[in-house]
């Protein structure tokens, strides 16, 4: 089967009614997308937020009336004229197996002195290498983001034999599995994502660590804390964002043991000093946190050492 594709750029006050208008004729599904190049930083659970400008792609079926190329053009227009759109135009989709389309811009990636990624229906190139085995359709961290990366290089460069992990933020689970397979003895894994919390489980399971980490939500987590007196642990890693890695900097001084280390990403550049600010009455940070990927230069990394 063919497919016929309407886009229509318009400013995100008017999206609701272009996808609105775009159902009513039958569109099979709609995307929105970046019409320039303005970041979207990771929403909460529930948030939805949207570009200035936007592109909206409306899928057709194109052996049908309504998604004949003539019909599509009619449309765009009155459609164009409601939502005040700058551009409208088609495009014509070939029939694939989309199940499994997304999965081919996947590959196993070595992303830190010889850690591997590899999606979990391929065959780890290296079978001797320290592979972390991932779905990485289930939450954010998949090995390919440079806030990912900077993080599992660090872990690389630590001693983590015996160590206890909490991974705050920790998505589809890969940091703290990645510590596991580096030498860790046990893993606490946090989300507000009750979806991450499961994938986290999933994915662990995949990598035979299932047995030595544990994920929560943070009120499970803090509730399990006094029950069990976990703390202090040696290591916290969190990959998240700036304005929550600000606000957990007193909690996290609280979870980690004298001398225990810790590594924030989710950083770009400009916020790295007030991040920093904000750790210091706890910890002894490293000066050389920058990442020097060319292509990722604007993400940062901090990483320190916990003082009393």
């Amino acid at each position: 089967m063919a497919w016929q594709q309407l886009h229509l750029q318009c400013e995100k006050a008017n999206v609701e009614l272009a996808e609105t208008l775009l159902l009513e004729a039958d569109a099979l599904s709609i995307a929105l997308d970046d019409a320039g190049d303005q970041p979207l930083f990771e929403p909460l659970p529930g948030e939805a937020p949207l570009w200035d400008e936007v592109i909206l792609t409306g899928l057709f079926d194109a052996t049908t009336a309504a998604g004949s190329r003539q019909s599509l053009e009619q449309l765009g227009h009155e459609i164009a004229a409601q939502v005040h759109a700058s551009r409208i135009w088609l495009t014509s989709v070939d029939d694939k197996d989309w199940e499994r389309e997304w999965m081919v811009h996947y590959h196993p990636i070595e992303c830190a002195n010889g850690l591997w990624i590899v999606p979990n229906w391929l065959t780890p190139p290296d079978p001797s290498a320290t592979n972390i085995i991932m779905d990485p359709g289930l939450a954010f961290g998949t090995g390919y983001h440079a806030t990912t990366r900077l993080c599992l290089d660090w872990l690389t460069e630590q001693d983590l034999s015996d160590k206890v992990v909490i991974d705050y933020g920790c998505g589809s689970g890969i940091l703290g599995i990645g510590a596991l397979l580096l030498g860790a003895e046990h893993v606490y894994a946090v989300d507000i994502d009750p979806q991450a919390v499961l994938a986290t489980k999933q994915n662990a399971a995949r990598n035979g660590v299932d047995s030595r980490l544990q994920a929560f939500l943070p009120e499970e987590f803090t509730a399990y804390c006094e029950q069990h007196e976990v703390i202090p642990v040696d290591v916290i890693v969190a990959n998240i964002l700036a304005k929550p890695l600000i606000s957990l900097a007193p909690y996290f001084a609280t979870l980690i043991a004298t001398k225990g280390k810790i590594v924030l990403a989710g950083l770009i550049e400009s916020q790295t000093e007030q991040v920093a600010e904000a750790y210091k009455p706890y910890f002894a940070l490293d000066p050389k946190h920058a990442f020097s990927a060319q292509e990722d230069q604007h993400w940062q990394r901090l990483s320190g050492t916990f003082t009393r």
